[in-house]
C-alpha cells in the first residue's frame, strides 16, 4: 500500500463483496406524496411571482413532469400546463394518452397529436394557442417553462430568455402572452441544487431511490463474479442480469483501447490485462467502477505497473475522505477542496463536480464546485463521483455510488415504513467501517450494495481497497 493525501494509508484486502439482500418489491409511492409536491409546486409558483407553470417532458428529460404526476412519455412528449384556480391540463400524444389520465393528480389530459411520432395522423390537430388558453394562459401573464436546464449568467446576459424547451411551443407562449406578459425559464423552482423542490426528497422517494441504486449495484456484482477474458463485450453485460425497470443513463461498458466512460458495449472480445469501464444507472441510483482484467497488480500493463499505488490508492483515500465528510450543513466547496487536496495534481485531470445530487434523472444539480457555500441537507440523495479522467496508460479509476442524507426525525420515520430499507442502510454503514475502515456520520445512509467496495482486480474480486 501507500499512504493517500494526509497520509491516509490506503491497503488492499481480502473481502468478500458484500451481500444486503434484495428488495422484493419496488417501493411505490402514494397518491398524497404528490397532492403536497403540487400544493409545494404552487406556493413556489406564487413566490416567484409566476401566473402559470408549462411543464415539458420528452423520453429523455422526464424527471420534473414525473416528480409531479408519476407520469414519464414513451417514444413521445407530453406538456402540463399549471394555472391557478384550474384542473391542470396534461397534453400528451396518441400512445400515451391513457397513461397520461393515470398521473397521480388530477389533470385534464387532451390529445394533442403533434407529441406522436412522425407519419400518425394529426388531421384532428387543435391549434396550440386555443389549447393553451383553455388551459388557462391569458394576455399579460407571467408564464414559468420548465424542461429540465437551466442557464446563469456565464451563459447569457439575460438567462431566463434561453430556453430548451422547443421553439414552437415558447413561441406560442410569447404570442400569447403578449408584450405585457413574459415567458421566463422556470426550471430552478424545481432543479436548483438548495432551493428547488426536487433537491430533498421525502422518506418514501428515498425508499423508492434505494430500490434503484440496489439494482445498478447487483448488476456490476453479477458483472463481476462472471466477466471472463474471452467474453465479448456484449455478453459482459448480458451477465448483468438487468431488471428492465427504466433506466437515468444507457448501460455502459468498454474494455481495452476503446476504453471510453460513456461508451456502450460492442462486440470486441475482453483479453487479460485489459481496463475494464463500466456503469448502470436506474432512476434514484447509479454504480460505476474502472477496474483491471488481471488477478494481481503483476498482470498490468508495463507502462501502468504503478496503476494501483498511482492511481488508485489515492483516488480511494479522497472517497473514503469524501464520504466521512459529507453529512448535513456540510457546504459542497468542502467536498470540492478534498478532491483538489488529493488529486489536485494535473495528472488525475478531474473534470467533473466531485459529486452531484441524484433522482429520476441521473445528475439533477451540484452544490459541489469550488469554495461552494451551498450546504447539504437532510433529505438529499448525492452521487460520490470523484472522476479522474487520466487518459491511457493508466485510464482512469472510479467507485460511484449514492447516499442519502436523513436527520434522527427523517431516519426515525424511514426505520417505521420502511424497515428493511433502513436495515441494509445500516448493514452498508457498518460494512464500511468495520471492512473498510470509512466511518460515515449517523445521517449518512448509503444506497449501493456496493457501499465503496473498490475490487481493483476483476480476475480476484474478493480483493477490496480500504483504509489501512
Amino acid at each position: 500500500g501507500k499512504a493517500g493525501g494526509d497520509g491516509m494509508a490506503v491497503q488492499l484486502i481480502e473481502a468478500k463483496l458484500p451481500d444486503f439482500g434484495i428488495p422484493a418489491a419496488r417501493p411505490e409511492l402514494p397518491r398524497a406524496i404528490y397532492a403536497s409536491r403540487l400544493d409545494a409546486l404552487n406556493k413556489a409558483r406564487r413566490a416567484a411571482g409566476v401566473d402559470t407553470l408549462a411543464i415539458y417532458a420528452d423520453r429523455e428529460h422526464c424527471a420534473n413532469l414525473c416528480w409531479l404526476t408519476g407520469f414519464d412519455p414513451r417514444f413521445e412528449e407530453a406538456l402540463l400546463i399549471l394555472s391557478s384556480g384550474q384542473t391542470p391540463t396534461l397534453l400528451a400524444g396518441p400512445e400515451n394518452l391513457g397513461r397520461a389520465q393515470k398521473s397521480m393528480i388530477e389533470v385534464e389530459a387532451r390529445l394533442y397529436p403533434p407529441f406522436g411520432l412522425l407519419g400518425q395522423d394529426r388531421s384532428q390537430t387543435p391549434a396550440l394557442a386555443e389549447v393553451l388558453t383553455s388551459a388557462g394562459v391569458e394576455p399579460g401573464q407571467r408564464i414559468g417553462v420548465l424542461g429540465w436546464k437551466y442557464f446563469g449568467t456565464h451563459e447569457s446576459p439575460r438567462p431566463d430568455t434561453w430556453f430548451e424547451t422547443p421553439g414552437y411551443i415558447i413561441d406560442t407562449l410569447r404570442q400569447l402572452v403578449g408584450g405585457a406578459g413574459r415567458v421566463v425559464n422556470a426550471n430552478a423552482l424545481l432543479m436548483d441544487a438548495s432551493t428547488g423542490l426536487r433537491a430533498v426528497n421525502e422518506v418514501e422517494q428515498i425508499a423508492q431511490f434505494e430500490f434503484g441504486a440496489v439494482m445498478a449495484a447487483e448488476a456490476l456484482k453479477a458483472l463481476f463474479r462472471s466477466v471472463r477474458p474471452g467474453m465479448s463485450e456484449f455478453a459482459a453485460v448480458q451477465s448483468m442480469g438487468l431488471v428492465g425497470l427504466p433506466h437515468s443513463c444507457h448501460t455502459m461498458l468498454s474494455t481495452g483501447d476503446r476504453l471510453v466512460g460513456l461508451d456502450s458495449p460492442s462486440g470486441k472480445i475482453i483479453e487479460a490485462g485489459d481496463p475494464l469501464t463500466t456503469a448502470v444507472g436506474y432512476w434514484g441510483g447509479l454504480s460505476s467502477r474502472v477496474a483491471w482484467m488481471v488477478a494481481d497488480k503483476s498482470g498490468l500493463p508495463a507502462n501502468a505497473s504503478d496503476w494501483l499505488e498511482r492511481l488508485a490508492m489515492p483516488y480511494f483515500a479522497c472517497a473514503a475522505e469524501w464520504y466521512e465528510t459529507i453529512g448535513i450543513g456540510v457546504a459542497g466547496g468542502t467536498l470540492d477542496a478534498i478532491a483538489r487536496k488529493h488529486l489536485g495534481d494535473p495528472f488525475f485531470n478531474l473534470i467533473l463536480n466531485p459529486g452531484h445530487l441524484i433522482h429520476i434523472d441521473e445528475w439533477l444539480n451540484t452544490p459541489v464546485y469550488p469554495r461552494s457555500t451551498e450546504q447539504f441537507r437532510s433529505g438529499q440523495a448525492i452521487q460520490c463521483d470523484i472522476i479522474p479522467a487520466v487518459g491511457p496508460p493508466y485510464y482512469s479509476a472510479n467507485i460511484e455510488d449514492g447516499i442519502a442524507l436523513l436527520d434522527q426525525r427523517g431516519r426515525d420515520e424511514l426505520r417505521d415504513k420502511y424497515p428493511e430499507v433502513a436495515a441494509r442502510m445500516v448493514a452498508r454503514r457498518a460494512f464500511m467501517a468495520d471492512v473498510l475502515g470509512i466511518h460515515l456520520k449517523a445521517e449518512v445512509l448509503p444506497l449501493s450494495n456496493l457501499a465503496a467496495a473498490y475490487p481493483p482486480f476483476l480476475l480476484a474480486p474478493d480483493r477490496l481497497l480500504a483504509k489501512r
